[in-house]
């Protein structure tokens, strides 16, 4: 007898009441009726649960589908602005290496000429100095002699060459921020070459040093680290960023200090400042695509981010330290010696520096 069926004949009739209609020949075809009502209401009511079952699965893995779906989007959307920040830098690379070849041209005359004028000064110089003795010995209280000395003919000779030697020095000075503006910039589409650091850590100080010598002190610890097989143009751009940040978290006057060292199979880079620091809750965003502490139109969130992502596909990793009101210390970690995937397009090759 169904569960339901006798639950409810013992609570009506009593137990030794339920025992005798159930022998009784014309209630058992009535209650096996009844018991077959209740069978069908049973597999009614799982049918049900289990439809309810199934819908409540389909909602929840098309919430689950949603979720994926919405996440998957906001990874295109970081992957597409990082995209068109990696192809803006590209352009602005492209412009600068273009730009730097054009000042190269008229810079390399123009110190040639500097130096022609100074040996042919000297010359002159040498004539002048032969004929006033000349004169001396001939016409002693001539004009010519009067107005040597009266112009203090050794001062000038010595003023101009050192005019000649500030120029000269000015122009060589122009020469590397060229040569670094090229090194900073080189277009090298994805190319893995063999680079020095410290070397494109330098060209890249000198690209941002408007940005840093009127906030810091720069300190150098640099071990003497190896070349290393890289993206070169790509590490420069992680070290932009670094150093930018670090001149920024600098509210007056402070020192940045660059590190470099090696330590088993790896090379580090290590920027650290002595700035306002990182409130802990924000370490755990600085990475994140668009988050920023910086006020609106200071930056754009994406400096760390497309930095993180240039370190992971060169296998490494970036460390942070930070202490609000101390300062903070990014410590960038490279393998020394690159393993070539797929995604990678060219064989290692020799930098030129």
């Amino acid at each position: 007898m169904h569960p339901n069926l006798s639950y409810q004949l013992q609570q009506f009739f009593g137990t030794t009441a339920v025992e005798q209609i159930t022998q009784d020949p014309k209630m058992v075809s009535f209650l096996k009726d009844v018991e077959v009502t209740y069978e069908e209401k049973d597999q009614d009511q799982s049918m049900i649960a289990l439809l309810l079952q199934e819908r409540l699965n389909s909602e929840q893995a098309l919430k689950k589908e949603k979720e994926e779906q919405g996440g998957l989007i906001r990874k295109l959307e970081e992957a597409h602005s990082q995209l068109l920040q990696s192809e803006k830098m590209a352009s602005i690379g492209s412009l600068a290496a273009g730009v730097a070849h054009e000042i190269n041209n008229p810079i390399g005359y123009v110190a040639s000429n500097i130096r022609s004028l100074g040996a042919y000064l000297d010359d002159l110089f040498q004539l002048i100095d032969s004929g006033l003795t000349e004169l001396s010995q001939t016409k002693p209280g001539s004009n010519t002699a009067a107005l040597a000395s009266k112009l203090d003919l050794p001062f000038l000779k010595g003023d101009t060459h050192a005019l000649l030697s500030e120029c000269i020095e000015g122009i060589d000075r122009v020469k590397r921020i060229v040569q670094d503006l090229k090194d900073f910039s080189h277009v090298d589409h994805g190319e893995w070459i063999v680079a020095n650091l410290e070397k494109g850590l330098d060209s890249t100080l000198n690209i941002v040093t408007n940005e840093v010598k009127y906030k810091a002190t720069i300190v150098k610890k640099y071990g003497g680290i190896p070349e290393i097989s890289c993206i070169g143009s790509q590490l420069n751009q992680v070290f932009m960023n670094l150093l930018i940040n670090a001149a920024h978290a600098i509210t007056e006057r402070g020192e940045i200090t660059l590190e470099t060292g090696q330590q088993g199979g790896e090379v580090f880079v290590r920027v650290s400042d002595n700035g306002c620091g990182i409130s802990p809750e924000n370490q755990k965003r600085i990475f994140d695509p668009f988050f920023t502490t910086k006020p609106v139109g200071k930056g754009t969130g994406l400096g760390l981010s497309l930095s993180y992502g240039i370190v992971k596909r060169h296998r490494g990793r970036i460390e942070v330290q930070s202490t609000v009101g101390q300062g903070s210390s990014f410590t960038v970690w490279l393998p020394m010696h690159h393993e070539e995937q797929a995604s990678d397009k060219t064989e290692p090759q020799a930098a030129a520096h």
